[in-house]
């Protein structure tokens, strides 16, 4: 298909097309002539992915390319091969490691981990990001908070070991960094979103309020319904 039409089937426009071949997140097509190229199946596939990085995760357009780059080397062994996918998606907050406080608030996630005996490497980026949420809290007086952590990391236990299930089961490299890549992005945008209606909901049964549920949607045929 030529870039119009590659255009019109992914709902991005010709300008950003060109924009994402320049960046290097888009491959380039098969030249057909001067300034002409084909496009496949997989630019289509591709493009979508880079929306949904870009449009729901919220990426910027560097760190959907260093995730991307992850999507066209997977040529490692699969543990590290995930990690690596995963890794890709966080990028150095600014924080003191000096500090006494922020290491105190590391220390509750490293005891957390060895409580709840997981797998994971002391220098994982992941540990010092959750010891930037405890520090803040902490630093907000909002300690208090802190006594839903276990019952976040048994939340997310059974997330994570569904995502990985699913993952695994594609079997193939690249379509498993791929899951693991949306499964993280797009993933976060979901269970985030359905958090704060979960929150909607406790907040109205506990606080006294009186809700209105959301009926289930009728599945008929609209013909039916008639």
């Amino acid at each position: 298909m030529r870039i119009a039409e590659l255009s019109s089937q992914s709902g991005t426009s010709i300008a950003s097309i060109k924009f994402y071949l320049r960046e290097g997140l888009l491959p380039p097509g098969s030249a057909t002539g001067r300034n002409q190229a084909d496009y496949g199946q997989a630019h289509l596939h591709r493009l979508r992915l880079i929306r949904a990085l870009i449009d729901v995760g919220g990426l910027s357009v560097a760190v959907a390319r260093d995730v991307l780059g992850v999507v066209d080397t997977p040529d490692t062994p699969p543990h590290f091969l995930l990690g690596a996918a995963s890794d890709a998606l966080y990028r150095p907050a600014k924080r003191d490691r000096d500090d006494p406080a922020w290491q105190r608030a590391r220390a509750v996630i490293t005891d957390l981990l060895a409580r709840r005996k997981w797998y994971v490497d002391p220098e994982c980026v992941g540990i010092d990001l959750a010891a930037d949420a405890v520090a803040a809290f902490q630093g907000l007086d909002q300690g208090d908070m802190l006594g839903a952590l276990d019952t976040y990391a048994d939340a997310v236990e059974t997330m994570a070991a569904k995502e990985l299930d699913l993952v695994i089961a594609r079997q193939d490299p690249t379509d498993m960094v791929e899951g693991v890549i949306t499964g993280t992005v797009i993933g976060e945008a979901l269970v985030n979103a359905l958090r704060r209606l979960a929150q909607q909901d406790a907040s109205a049964r506990r606080l006294g309020s009186a809700p209105v549920a959301v009926a289930t949607a009728d599945r008929r045929d609209p013909a039916e319904a008639s």
